[in-house]
């Protein structure tokens, strides 16, 4: 069975010949995986990656007229005045070329299965707004934000029909609305302000016959439903140390959606405890062994990651997901 394969059964409901696996571990540590393994390339082919996380494609924003608009306001941008600014072209596909040379490399070269991270709607526009003033402008500005977000709705679109006509196999939607015990924000402004601009992106998605998943940080147990009827099928990182619990998922929602994560930054890998580290392993691939999971780490591997963890790790996860955790 190809990688690519291995990934879309799992996504399908169906038990893989193995468990897939992957790991974000570019971001942080290219340099020092370069150093001991050759390349990162070198890396994921040691370790037979099933998936390639691509990134690339325009920003919605030109960066020099966000600049302009705070020199002239004297401060931050706020909606009236990020609604004066036209968005870019997402149709300049001369910025996806990063995307091709990845689809090359991953999927038609090694069999992977790939997806292009794209934006979603909050955690894209804390880019012009900032984070602190984008969620006081969810109180001060919402029939500003319905218009802001139906922009960004449509230009994400388009965004993500380019990605799927160069060969993507899933458009991953990243938002951020989870803290560590809940949303960032109440679950009805989540309802009001970001499920209908998620649906323009997943339906048009799902009419094209793809995939589509989305990764939000932290607690976001009280929208599970929301992406249930979004059409999400991948959900990334569902994760465990902010409250996500799998007994739910696998009592409710294993037959909506597959989790893409298992490998937690924030208490397991990169820590130095190698018995854990391994111990956290093989409880979470056994108990998704007849699927269910796409095996990764539920964010970027942090820099205090030393190679000899990162080693251990993926030696491990490597060898399990062909053999099978000790009972």
């Amino acid at each position: 069975m190809l990688p690519r394969e291995r990934v879309i059964q799992v996504i399908k409901h169906k038990r893989p010949d193995r468990l897939p696996i992957y790991g974000w571990v570019r971001a942080n540590l290219s340099e020092q995986i370069a150093a001991a393994f050759g390349s990162v390339e070198d890396f994921e082919d040691k370790y037979e990656f099933d998936m390639h996380h691509a990134f690339g494609g325009p920003g919605s924003y030109a960066a020099e007229d966000l600049q302009r608009l705070r020199a002239e306001r004297g401060g931050p941008v706020d909606p009236p005045g990020l609604l004066s600014l036209d968005l870019t072209d997402p149709n300049d596909l001369s910025d996806y070329q990063p995307i091709v040379d990845q689809l090359k490399h991953h999927k038609e070269q090694r069999g992977r299965f790939v997806y292009v991270q794209t934006p979603g709607i909050f955690e894209c526009l804390n880019g012009p707004f900032g984070i602190e003033n984008h969620l006081m402008y969810l109180a001060l500005y919402e029939k500003e934000l319905h218009e802001v977000y139906r922009r960004q709705a449509e230009w994400n679109r388009q965004f993500a029909m380019n990605c799927l006509d160069l060969g993507a196999d899933m458009v991953h939607v990243s938002d951020d609305w989870g803290a560590q015990a809940g949303l960032l924000f109440s679950p009805k402004v989540w309802w009001e302000l970001m499920f209908p601009y998620h649906k323009v992106t997943c339906d048009a998605v799902k009419r094209r016959g793809a995939f589509v998943s989305v990764h939000s940080d932290g607690n976001v147990m009280s929208v599970l439903d929301g992406l249930v009827q979004l059409g999400y099928d991948v959900v990334h990182p569902y994760q465990e140390s902010a409250g996500m619990d799998y007994g739910v998922y696998l009592d409710k929602y294993r037959d909506a959606f597959v989790i893409m994560g298992g490998l937690d930054v924030q208490t397991t890998i990169g820590f130095g405890k190698l018995d854990v580290l391994q111990a956290e392993i093989d409880r979470v691939m056994r108990l998704f062994a007849d699927g269910g999971l796409l095996y990764c780490t539920t964010h970027f591997v942090q820099e205090h990651c030393s190679m000899e963890e990162l080693r251990v790790a993926f030696d491990h996860i490597h060898r399990t997901a062909r053999e099978g955790s000790p009972e």
